[in-house]
């Protein structure tokens, strides 16, 4: 007999991709008398819940639940769902996500395997026009320049990592590692996946597990994303300093040298070279690396925009980490000055 399965998703304003997923989920290999489909969403202003209510009519033999989420932040989402769920086994998915027809089926063989106390698959990611800007944020949200060794976002072998996007794990891992913080209002799937791992637990990435990801369609929205990343990856890093990464090491450094180099030129003059030089090697390496993808593509902009969306990934990314070390530096201040 099949596991009964809840699928999770937060959502807010979501009306341009709610229904990709949605038919997605309608076209599961997985057993439909065993599965449910439960919404959290953010009470959406756009056309998100009457597209759902629709889907939903549309399609009886697929259990859909809405919930709200007054709160509008995705660990609120998640824990809401969860409460909510039936199911043995929770799979998290994301609104602008299109898994596989397989992928429930395929997550729930893993974790019924023994594999890993969370298991997830390889974000095939796509963008979500034809824009060049959007097509160029696509590609480099899969490139390893942008994305360091995220082997979620192209792996092709099985292996123990130490986060998957979204995640099937079985409920009862919920009574040994607890929900997820809403205190964080971003990485709060690392931060899950790190106490699953200081339980013991494995994460267990699978390249067979494959759903489609949808990226931001410009530049202004990549750098909010990227800032909300950076900021909240430092509030996650005060509670478990062991988990960073090189990847994430990275761009705050190289953020802070622009500033520092800036600073040091109204006093010191040749730090301007330093900064030119610096700026100029840097695109320089993001140019060449977007060469061999605008030839693959055969789509020149990317020459440009791969660069760009880099950099904006780069510099939103770290100097939201460095505002998130700055804010709690004067916050801890206030409070002994206050104490």
């Amino acid at each position: 007999m099949a596991l009964f399965v809840s699928i999770i998703v937060p959502c807010f304003n979501e009306q341009a991709t709610i229904l990709g997923l949605l038919s997605a989920l309608d076209g599961q290999t997985y057993q439909r008398s065993a599965m449910e489909v439960i919404i959290a969403d953010g009470m959406s202003t756009d056309n998100t819940r009457p597209l759902v209510a629709s889907f939903s009519a549309q399609h009886p033999d697929l259990v859909i639940v809405l919930i709200d989420n007054p709160d509008r932040i995705i660990p609120a989402a998640l824990n809401r769902a969860i409460e909510t769920a039936r199911g043995e086994i929770i799979v998290r998915l994301d609104a602008h996500s299109w898994p596989y027809p397989d992928y429930v089926e395929k997550c729930v063989a893993s974790l019924q395997a023994g594999l890993g106390e969370n298991v997830g698959g390889v974000w095939e990611i796509r963008a979500i026009n034809e824009h060049w800007i959007a097509r160029s944020i696509a590609e480099a949200a899969g490139h390893p320049l942008g994305v360091g060794d995220a082997l979620y976002r192209y792996a092709t072998k099985s292996s123990y990592v130490d986060t998957v996007p979204f995640g099937a794990f079985k409920r009862d891992l919920l009574a040994q590692i607890g929900f997820f913080d809403e205190t964080l209002l971003a990485n709060e799937d690392y931060e899950f996946n790190t106490r699953i791992r200081k339980s013991g637990g494995r994460i267990w990435l699978d390249p067979a597990i494959s759903s489609v990801y949808y990226t931001r369609a410009s530049l202004g929205s990549l750098a909010k994303q990227y800032w909300r990343y950076g900021y909240w990856k430092w509030q996650m890093l005060k509670r478990y300093p062991e988990t960073l990464r090189w990847r994430q090491g990275l761009p705050p450094v190289f953020v802070l040298s622009l500033l520092l180099g800036v600073i040091l030129a109204f006093f010191l003059p040749v730090f301007r070279y330093f900064i030119v030089v610096e700026i100029i090697a840097y695109f320089s390496i993001l140019g060449v690396a977007s060469l061999e993808r605008a030839w693959r593509r055969r789509q020149p902009s990317l020459l440009a925009g791969i660069p760009l969306a880099i950099a904006t990934m780069h510099l939103s990314w770290g100097a939201g980490f460095l505002w998130s070390i700055i804010r709690n530096m004067i916050m801890h201040k206030e409070q002994r000055d206050h104490g």
